[in-house]
């Protein structure tokens, strides 16, 4: 496809360095691997990599063809831009300044931030105005780096429509802040798939493709690991808007494969959603 699709980290077997991660997604006919930066110190880890291990993932980018244009920073989960605990807010923007860096160093263009102002904590007039405060110096700092700030749509309803982040948008104020929707967080929430997208159209950095269980009245819905077509996401109808309302950028399958037990596994699972998706991608004149 002329369009280009990626695979989320966390798709890939875990135990691959990032040399064979981007080289088995090559071999899969993806353009980009997306990288993850989560709450666990694993990954946490990856803010303090040295110039040298920095260096070891470019020369994988440029070696195999396969870029790492996008970091999901879901590290703001343990760390909130919102909390009341100082020491914990002082963190989420050291964590902020440092994958800002990260990113400079490793040609990423967009990082994913979580739009949550706390998720372990009760949330409140005050998280949200710390939030707000907080993401301000983050834009400040993205824009120094030249790196764009996405938040994503997500699975708490502070921020879990399109037309929420576009009111935290016009707060903020920044030419570096965008949005990244997620097709199963944005259907989960019954919100009106051709206005979010018409609305948001101009804000959109890239765009997640995910099944998911709605939130109703009598569950909480489920935000992942649903497979592709068996979620509350009606795929025709949302290719049909995303091309209505003019779409050109990328797709990224977000997927949580790492954990297959043997390699070919996880092929197979990564494998069975391209066949889903892209027929329909293809049906809708997307590629």
């Amino acid at each position: 496809m002329a369009r280009p699709i990626g695979i989320y980290e966390k798709a890939t077997p875990k135990h691959f360095s990032w040399s064979e991660r981007l080289a088995f997604a090559k071999e899969l006919g993806f353009d980009f691997v997306e990288m993850s930066v989560d709450e666990s110190d694993a990954r946490l880890a990856r803010l303090e990599w040295s110039k040298e291990e920095r260096f070891e993932v470019v020369k994988a980018v440029y070696e195999t063809g396969v870029r790492i244009p996008t970091i999901c920073f879901s590290g703001h989960r343990r760390y909130p831009l919102g909390s009341n605990d100082p020491a914990l807010e002082a963190k989420s923007l050291e964590t902020m300044k440092q994958c800002i860096e990260l990113a400079q160093d490793l040609g990423v263009r967009v990082i994913q931030l979580a739009g949550y102002d706390v998720y372990y904590e009760e949330k409140s007039p005050a998280t949200r105005a710390r939030f707000l405060k907080n993401l301000r110096q983050a834009c400040d700092w993205a824009e120094q780096a030249q790196v764009m700030l996405a938040i994503e749509i997500m699975d708490d309803p502070f921020i879990n429509s399109i037309e929420k982040y576009l009111a935290v948008a016009k707060e903020i104020n920044s030419p570096y802040l965008f949005v990244y929707p997620d097709t199963g967080n944005v259907s989960a929430w019954h919100n009106d798939l051709y206005s979010e997208f018409l609305l948001g159209h101009q804000a959109i950095a890239a765009l997640h493709l995910k099944d998911t269980y709605a939130v109703t009245e009598q569950s909480k819905g489920q935000f992942r690991d649903v497979p592709f077509g068996q979620g509350c996401v009606n795929w025709e109808d949302t290719f049909r808007i995303l091309k209505e309302t003019n779409y050109q950028g990328p797709f990224l399958i977000e997927m949580w494969s790492e954990n297959c037990p043997t390699v070919e596994e996880t092929k197979a699972a990564i494998k069975e959603a391209q066949d889903f998706l892209y027929p329909l991608i293809e049906k809708a004149g997307l590629n």
